[in-house]
């Protein structure tokens, strides 16, 4: 499984505290050419294994993998929206809800640690969902942002003292827009 973890970092960023704003990761460059990650179920099979939701023993369909890029849009849709100080689409929360309420996941203890287990893939899309809702309807809403750097626009939550975080990960975004910031000085 080395070898798996080493190629899911490789296609995807795994970076971001809030799992359901991961997911949204699997689209690169909304505003420009996106870059499709999920390009086939055994893709979105290696992005749920790397994020601790294991599904290796469920049949993964290309209806699967519509239903969770359905899940990933309504998600980044939502999200977007709570970052700009505006209203969620009712189609969003709808999918959100619909998601959330449709699997049946639970945790176990596993040599110490904390395991999703048994799961099917309506069962890691409800995890997502619910990490969503946490993240858009919790405490911290009002530190969701969207990422500044123009090819990424991906969402996070804003946990510095300030509240004036630009970026979603400063290793990133925030060092190539820094980097394009003395190209164009220099």
């Amino acid at each position: 499984m080395v070898g798996a973890m080493e190629d899911a970092r490789a296609i995807f960023r795994l970076d971001n505290a809030i799992l359901a704003f991961r997911f949204t990761a699997t689209v690169f460059d909304r505003a420009g050419s996106a870059t499709e990650r999920l390009t086939d179920p055994e893709r979105l099979r290696l992005w749920l294994w790397a994020n601790e939701l294991d599904v290796a023993d469920a049949a993964m369909t290309e209806a699967d993998l519509i239903a969770a890029k359905v899940l990933r849009e309504s998600i980044h849709r939502a999200g977007t929206a709570v970052a700009a100080g505006g209203r969620v689409a009712p189609a969003a929360v709808r999918v959100l809800n619909a998601c959330s309420r449709n699997g049946n996941p639970h945790r176990v203890l596993e040599n110490g640690d904390a395991r999703w287990r048994g799961m099917e893939i309506s069962d890691a899309l409800s995890v997502i969902a619910a990490s969503a809702i946490e993240a858009l309807g919790g405490p911290d809403r009002d530190r969701v942002k969207a990422c500044a750097d123009e090819h990424c626009h991906g969402l996070y939550v804003d946990t510095s003292r300030a509240n004036n975080r630009r970026w979603c990960n400063m290793n990133t975004c925030g060092n190539r827009a820094k980097k394009a910031a003395m190209g164009r000085r220099g």
